[in-house]
């Protein structure tokens, strides 16, 4: 909002910060149906009357209207719960699940934070396998035998390991030297 605010003048950001938050807080939110402003002062911005502690009194009329206003955060409030389920249930939608057991195989898939600095290129392999699970540290993690020549941690998120499914109906055998050896090539 504030890089359109201050399109050719961004040294001026200070003198529309305050605009900038106006706007913002007169703006309905998506999530909850209503302005920040309704939310917190119970009124649109002309007035600013903040009511978070209100004394108990015997005035009808106040509290009928910090039972309105109580009303109205516990409308709020369970919007956005229903607004947080809608966001769960679309995200759930595209999540697998997937859980795997020790001594399966699987690919893994290496994401460039895991490669040293200046090692990884665009073109290089991005998953590897079969190797084999050797550790179930939870439903969301396993810790694989990767070979010697993979520099990284061999624990990775569920999200990043795919089961195996071999070319043909061939029996694969995965020898302990070619997990334990430390130079490629070395048996």
């Amino acid at each position: 909002m504030l890089r359109c605010l201050v399109l050719e003048h961004p040294r001026q950001w200070e003198d529309v910060l305050s605009k900038a938050e106006f706007t913002y807080n007169a703006m309905t939110n998506r999530s909850t149906g209503k302005t920040p402003f309704s939310i917190v002062y119970t009124k649109s911005p002309n007035l600013a009357l903040d009511i978070a502690v209100l004394p108990k009194c015997k005035s009808s009329s106040a509290a009928t209207f910090t039972d309105t206003y109580k009303e109205m955060i516990d409308n709020v409030r369970q919007q956005i719960l229903s607004s947080n389920q809608r966001y769960k249930d679309a995200v759930d939608a595209h999540r697998r699940q997937s859980l795997f057991k020790v001594g399966d195989l699987g690919m893994v898939r290496l994401r460039r934070e895991r490669f040293p600095t200046g090692t990884y290129s665009k073109l290089s392999r991005r998953k590897i396998g079969p190797v084999l699970i050797i550790a179930k540290i939870n439903d969301n993690a396993y810790t694989v035998a990767l070979h010697a020549d993979c520099n990284t941690s061999p624990t990775f998120n569920v999200s990043d390991i795919w089961a195996y499914k071999p070319p043909d109906d061939g029996i694969i055998l995965v020898s302990s030297s070619e997990l334990s050896s430390s130079e490629p090539g070395e048996d």
